[in-house]
């Protein structure tokens, strides 16, 4: 393959390992908002026992942390190609 097709690979897993780390920071953010405007309730159970769960406040957390695997993991392919090949 030419060395075009490893810089695609490379920067793709830039992309993700950037939209990863964005995704993260935005997901503490909106769960730190979430149990803040819960700590002002004045029923506090739902805050003191995080039951039920909500899975809607960590999921682009956890989102980001699958693109920042991915990211990571096709950035060390390319990578790896690129100087190997």
């Amino acid at each position: 393959m030419p060395y075009s097709d490893y810089l695609i690979m490379v920067c793709t897993g830039g992309f993700f390992v950037i939209l990863g780390i964005i995704l993260i920071s935005l997901g503490k953010g909106e769960e730190k908002g979430y149990y803040d405007s819960l700590a002002a309730r004045p029923d506090a159970r739902e805050f003191l026992e995080h039951w039920p769960k909500r899975p809607r406040v960590g999921a682009v957390k956890i989102g980001g942390w699958i693109a920042l695997a991915v990211g990571l993991a096709l950035a060390a392919a390319g990578g790896v190609f690129w100087f190997w090949g």
